[in-house]
């Protein structure tokens, strides 16, 4: 613009020059930029008539100092976001907003595959085991404390091990005597049926099935010839001189009196009473 005006600040002579109207009034270029330019948000500096000036929101960038604040991309051409007053670019702004990977602490950026535990949030590589470093993936993981395990991991750190076969017990399992095994493993010694929730006994350090512990281990009744078992009728015991009787066996053999705690006669393998025995 020219005509024969003066400039309002140093009254110089615009006549044939450029000069700025400012609020209606004549201003040469060099008191434009001195007196009445805005003042660049990033560099701080006035922005003359010469520089391409861009706005936003009540703020003034020159053209090249209007870049993204995490990046520095220049973003006078190109789609921006706001955050905290600081003006980004659309990538720079996803990963201020992304949740945090609570392995990396690097942020997870949609579209990227992440597992999300306990309010957290993991990068898919980042959720691994803690003892084997292993990413978890698919497959199923303990926790203990704060500590993420593999099913594997835990079993072999916490998990009891069966005294049998020495393999950890992941689920059910039997205790005898405080020692664990699987119910697979807790089996008769003669015949392998399994002894979980079944009747069994002991027999140095042993343990055997009913049937088994009748047939093969218990000793037999000089009077019936059965079986003396723990289980049942037969718990107490007469043994003589390397015989043994069910002590409802133990009867004179004459008269069937019980001799259970009484005085008694021998004559061969057969027992009288008293009375018995000497007519």
């Amino acid at each position: 613009m020219a005509d024969g005006s003066h400039c309002f600040y140093c009254r110089e002579d615009l006549g044939g020059k450029r000069f700025v109207r400012n609020e209606g009034r004549p201003v040469c270029v060099r008191c434009h930029t001195k007196f009445c330019a805005n003042t660049c948000t990033e560099c701080r500096r006035p922005i003359s008539v010469e520089s391409k000036e861009l706005s936003h929101k009540g703020r003034h960038w020159h053209e090249e100092c209007f870049r993204c604040a995490k990046c520095y991309k220049p973003l006078a051409k190109e789609p921006f976001s706001t955050k905290d007053d600081r003006i980004m670019c659309g990538k720079c702004c996803s990963r201020e907003d992304a949740p945090r990977c609570h392995g990396c602490y690097k942020p997870i950026l949609a579209g990227i595959e992440s597992v999300e535990y306990k309010g957290n949030s993991w990068h898919d590589e980042c959720f691994t085991c803690c003892h084997c470093k292993r990413p978890i993936g698919s497959q199923s993981f303990l926790s203990k404390g704060n500590d993420i395990y593999c099913s594997p991991c835990y079993d072999r750190k916490f998990a009891k091990h069966c005294y049998g076969c020495k393999k950890p017990i992941t689920s059910g399992g039997v205790n005898y005597q405080e020692q664990p095994w699987h119910s697979h493993c807790f089996v008769c010694s003669s015949c392998s049926k399994p002894l979980a929730g079944s009747s069994f006994t002991n027999h140095q350090d042993q343990v055997f099935c009913v049937d088994c512990y009748k047939s093969t281990v218990a000793k037999k009744c000089s009077g019936c010839q059965n079986p003396i078992t723990g289980f049942g009728k037969g718990v107490n015991v007469v043994n003589y001189e390397g015989s043994t009787w069910h002590e409802y066996c133990f009867n004179c053999k004459r008269c069937s009196l019980s001799l259970s705690n009484k005085r008694f006669v021998a004559k061969g393998k057969d027992i009288f009473c008293t009375d018995c025995g000497n007519k």
